[in-house]
């Protein structure tokens, strides 16, 4: 099988390398860079272990100008403890602490068995990446719902989109600022989507065509209210 033959059988992205405004003499160019996301297994390490060039080998000086960026679409998920800073207040530091730790051992476990990533923690709260959106939107409704008979709640937000993977190990773009101003908006025990709903399993609900007010941008349409059904 070929280099090309090899690439095209991976799921493909095409970006240009940027050029800073320089022209290239014809026997200086090189083939635009095809950026190949791994059909299995994925992360910051993965993806860039899986951007790869037509021609690896070419001679420094022949190498494009300009920052190589890859970009990948992704479903982007937050998550967080609602009213975690009064719990600490009325139940002490060692409570909160314990809280604190069944939280992310919960969000560990359910994130592993549902196959997404805890990309990141953030204090009471985590930001979760999924390659497909409906193992995601489980993750946040199955997440929510373990919540539900404590003395505190889980809420989500949940965008997909595509975003630029920064320095190997972080994701900058809408879907990544909209899936956190969604689980700020949400209210204790809610699940805020922006992310395709047609093929959910059976055990969610969604209300659609919901309006919600986010810091920053105002009010929006059009999100999903994501509820376990039973």
């Amino acid at each position: 099988m070929s280099p090309n033959e090899d690439l095209r059988a991976d799921r493909l992205h095409l970006v240009s390398f940027s050029s800073g405004g320089a022209t290239l003499p014809p026997q200086q160019r090189v083939p635009t860079a095809l950026y190949a996301e791994p059909a299995g297994g994925y992360g910051p390490a993965r993806d860039w272990a899986g951007l790869r060039r037509i021609d690896g080998t070419s001679h420094p000086e022949l190498l494009p100008p300009g920052e190589a960026h890859l970009y990948v679409t992704r479903t982007f998920c937050f998550v967080d403890l609602s009213g975690f800073t009064v719990y600490t207040r009325e139940k002490g530091p060692d409570a909160a602490v314990a809280m604190l730790g069944d939280f992310r051992q919960v969000t560990r476990n359910v994130a592993s068995k549902r196959g997404v990533r805890v990309a990141k923690w953030l204090g009471d709260g985590a930001m979760i990446v999924s390659t497909e959106s409906d193992p995601c939107a489980s993750f946040a409704v199955d997440l929510v719902h373990r919540f539900d008979d404590t003395d505190i709640h889980v809420r989500a937000g949940l965008a997909t989109g595509t975003a630029l993977l920064f320095e190997g190990d972080d994701y900058i773009g809408e879907p990544v600022n909209l899936a956190a101003r969604l689980c700020s908006a949400a209210g204790p025990g809610e699940v805020l989507a922006d992310v395709a709903v047609e093929d959910l399993p059976d055990w969610i609900g969604v209300r659609s065509g919901v309006k919600v007010e986010l810091r920053g941008i105002g009010r929006i349409g059009g999100i999903h209210e994501l509820q376990f059904a039973g």
